[in-house]
């Protein structure tokens, strides 16, 4: 009888035990374990992370870290981090965040436009993945990379068509940038390498020009007729005499460094630059700015006319007066002239 009840005792302490295991289990795995007033939060774990970085970003967002850390353990969490960016809801177990940590890697949209030169892209987009500027930078250019596919460095900002990409977070420099290409192939339909042979310009032409009609106009409607002077231009072997190629030919001097050129003087046309279409004919070797897909499209739906002169228009700002002679451009040109005396704007 005695040794009945010992038996029994034994018994019910071990499914005391056993209860208080399975709700210690029960809790580290089914129990909400959120503390962030958010529907949604993410954290982003670098290539390589270990477990303690990764737990450095969960302890703010999570009760009890303790039971996670106990859970991820005998999950094998630990020791098999995935790099990327993954969300947790508000009210996930640990279950939950584990399992959406573990495989459900996020993309990210990036964006970029506006970024005139390689090392402002570069430093745009490494502020939207993981990959750093630098890295960006070397994979972007790259000589091989851009031999094979058609580009200098000249012309490697071409390849960049300004829009908003979804990548993995954890996307390495190399990656974003063979994608990227593969992105430019796919904007060069059959269609628009039709248009641009009959323009009797390559891909890189088409992009280094509508890089000058972005610069000359912003406004979408009027770029067809801005890239119809340059491409007459450049039939009649007339140099393009663009004032935002003197400009970006100014910007490579240590003279022009961190100023703003309101006004294309005397002094910019005598700049000895590949850049300065003034003293060059035909095309620069690249682009001076990151065009618009509008500007891109408008050289290729060039609008057909006479016209081989504009010059920006006082009454519209922003947009352009055109000429057929050079007469009525001078008229045209004084006017804007004028007026930008009268704004005292003298540089």
């Amino acid at each position: 009888m005695y040794i009945k009840k010992i038996l029994w005792a034994i018994v019910i302490m071990g499914l005391a035990v056993f209860a208080m295991i399975a709700y210690y289990i029960y809790g580290a795995m089914f129990q909400p374990n959120t503390k962030f007033n958010t529907a949604t939060e993410y954290i982003y774990v670098p290539s390589n992370a270990n477990y303690a970085q990764v737990r450095k970003q969960l302890i703010p967002l999570l009760d009890d870290i303790g039971s996670f850390d106990a859970l991820a353990k005998q999950k094998q969490y630990t020791s098999n981090i995935k790099a990327g960016r993954f969300s947790i809801t508000k009210g996930m177990n640990n279950n939950d965040i584990i399992n959406s940590i573990r495989s459900k890697n996020l993309p990210v949209k990036i964006a970029f436009n506006n970024q005139n030169t390689i090392e402002e892209l570069a430093g745009r987009v490494s502020k939207q993945i993981e990959a750093d500027s630098t890295s960006l930078y070397n994979a972007m250019t790259d000589e091989t990379f851009l031999t094979d596919n058609g580009f200098s460095k000249a012309t490697a900002l071409g390849m960049y068509l300004p829009n908003s990409y979804e990548f993995f977070w954890n996307t390495t420099a190399k990656d974003f940038t063979i994608r990227i290409q593969k992105e430019y192939n796919r904007f060069w339909t059959e269609a628009r390498l039709a248009q641009a042979a009959e323009l009797n310009l390559t891909q890189n032409e088409v992009m280094t020009l509508a890089s000058i009609v972005y610069e000359e106009s912003k406004q979408a409607d009027e770029q067809p007729r801005v890239a119809g002077v340059y491409l007459n231009r450049l039939r009649i072997g007339m140099p393009l005499q663009a004032d935002p190629t003197l400009k970006f030919a100014a910007y490579q001097l240590p003279k022009y460094k961190n100023t703003i050129i309101r006004r294309v003087l005397n002094i910019h046309k005598e700049i000895n630059s590949p850049y300065n279409t003034y003293k060059n004919a035909g095309l620069p070797p690249g682009l001076i700015a990151m065009p618009d897909i509008s500007a891109i499209k408008a050289v290729l739906s060039a609008e057909k006319h006479s016209y081989l002169y504009f010059a920006a228009d006082a009454q519209r700002i922003g947009y352009h007066k055109f000429a057929k002679s050079l007469a009525q451009h001078n008229n045209n040109a004084r006017s804007y002239q004028r007026y930008l005396s009268s704004q005292g704007i003298n540089k």
